[in-house]
């Protein structure tokens, strides 16, 4: 009795197994979204930075960063903004690759800047072209946010 009973039992418990695991396999193989690229607002101390990139990771397009009542933002990333004549400009290590990152300035009331908040929309260039980078209007209140924080009038 026992020599049927028990692999009847085991290949019952197989069965449940294998059924409950193919309810799981369609999830585990189905198609990732592609990571979300938007706007966030971050503070290290007094230091305010504006990223545009995937949340929680080191995925960054641009990051615009500055001290409160600053007259110029400095700009780093993979894209540029576009119109931006530099104040200045210097190179220093990237922490995440460990080859040269390019920082530039410029003045916090810059178009581009001001028109993400107005519109929405920064054009950008980087190695694919030109292109624009949107802001949602929570994402716009943000960079306002931002702005007023950096703003010479804040010192």
């Amino acid at each position: 009795m026992f020599k049927v009973l028990v692999p009847a039992v085991a290949a019952l418990g197989l069965v449940a197994f294998t059924a409950q695991s193919r309810d799981v396999v369609p999830e585990a193989q189905g198609v990732m979204a592609a990571p979300v690229m938007g706007w966030s607002v971050h503070h290290e101390g007094t230091l305010a930075k504006l990223a545009y990139g995937v949340a929680h990771s080191d995925q960054l397009a641009l990051m615009v960063s500055c001290m409160p009542g600053d007259t110029t933002v400095a700009v780093y990333g993979d894209v540029g903004i576009e119109g931006a004549r530099l104040t200045q400009a210097r190179v220093q290590i990237d922490p995440l690759s460990g080859g040269d990152a390019e920082e530039t300035a410029i003045p916090v009331n810059h178009p581009g800047l001001a028109g993400l908040v107005q519109t929405g929309r920064m054009t950008v260039i980087g190695d694919a072209g030109r292109f624009q980078l949107a802001a949602s209007p929570e994402e716009r209140r943000l960079v306002r946010d931002f702005l007023a924080y950096c703003s010479p009038g804040r010192a």
